[in-house]
């Protein structure tokens, strides 16, 4: 196993790999969030049906940089400010040819993106906004966020292999933003569900949001690996 810890333009993140790898997965994480990445690997490693290298992009601003638009304070009084178009770019243009120039049998094979909470949203936006990423894998993810549906509603994703999945007590949130993300991700399964050529599902997992937040990304990008892989 490959492990190096990576930095470009000031942007780190952590690669992992083993053999020679053929899928990519992308995961942008806070850093706190790196101690749990150790248990998430080892369930991926264990039941991966294809060999695959994980970059884990470290996230210094989550409400800047994995924000699809920006949008007023949900939860405190920090703002959304939109940075998702730009955190993109860096993914596409620096952190994949990257990791191909290291990894030669990752070039021109499959490519996941995918997360947790608004990181999860993150990697549904893409799958709007690029045709890089072959599946994504949204464990928790922040569907609640201001004019998400109505955005999903008029647009068609280029990914075609989706992964949802949601705490059953998230919904119990005295925030009244938070507490429609049951009623969402139902709507949004739906409209996935509806969408031509789309393979998806979502899947409830006991508790609430902060629950085995490793364990449910690590199912998200099984389910994601195993549903490219049978294409």
């Amino acid at each position: 196993m490959v492990e190096e810890r990576i930095l470009i333009d000031g942007k780190q993140y952590l690669l992992y790999a083993e053999g020679e790898p053929e899928v990519l997965l992308v995961e942008p994480m806070d850093e706190q969030d790196l101690e749990f990445l150790d248990r998430e690997l080892e369930i991926l490693k264990a039941e991966a049906v294809r060999p695959f290298a994980l970059a884990a992009l470290v996230i210094n601003d989550w409400n800047r940089e994995l924000a699809p638009w920006p949008a007023d304070p949900v939860f405190g009084k920090e703002l959304f400010t939109g940075g998702a178009p730009a955190t993109l770019r860096f993914i596409e243009d620096r952190l994949i040819p990257k990791v191909e120039s290291l990894f030669p049998s990752l070039k021109g094979g499959r490519r996941i993106i995918g997360g947790y909470s608004l990181s999860a949203l993150f990697a549904l936006w893409c799958a709007y906004e690029s045709d890089s990423f072959d599946g994504i894998a949204a464990a928790s993810p922040s569907v609640w966020y201001p004019g998400w549906m109505e955005f999903v509603r008029s647009h068609n994703p280029k990914a075609h292999n989706v992964y949802l999945s949601l705490g059953d007590k998230e919904y119990k949130s005295r925030n009244r933003t938070l507490a429609t993300v049951e009623t969402c991700i139902r709507d949004y399964s739906e409209i996935l569900s509806a969408t031509e050529g789309m393979k998806t599902t979502l899947e409830w997992n006991p508790g609430n949001h902060f629950v085995d937040a490793d364990l449910r990304t690590a199912r998200a990008f099984m389910w994601t690996l195993n549903s490219i892989s049978s294409d």
